[in-house]
């Protein structure tokens, strides 16, 4: 996923999908950042990719997770099913991220 101007020179957000099979493009139109910014517009400007990011992530696991059915459902009658290691093989494995803020957790020292 990288931010990146399109024909018109304004930025989008942009994810590509390829396998053997086939391809899929995700983007995002992004608003342009002026030249000269206030704190105010850099802040909302951040807030704004932040949530483009995340709203791409969502589309991304989902045609991900419509995939994964989608190559079960063509394994099973052959098969009978995809085991768990080629599914990893795959896709990768799955990694799920708490954006909940994360503080330290303080152990009493034993003596």
């Amino acid at each position: 996923m990288a931010a990146q101007p399109t024909s018109d020179h304004s930025p989008s957000l942009k994810a590509d999908y390829a396998s053997p099979t086939g391809t899929h493009q995700f983007e995002h139109s992004l608003k342009a950042l002026p030249v000269q910014f206030s704190t105010v517009e850099k802040t909302a400007y951040l807030s704004a990719l932040r949530s483009s990011v995340t709203h791409l992530q969502e589309e991304v696991n989902s045609f991900l997770t419509a995939k994964m059915e989608e190559d079960k459902a063509v394994a099973a009658p052959s098969t009978g099913a995809m085991d768990d290691k080629k599914e990893e093989e795959n896709y990768g494995e799955e990694v799920v991220e708490d954006e909940a803020l994360r503080l330290p957790i303080h152990q009493p020292h034993e003596d």
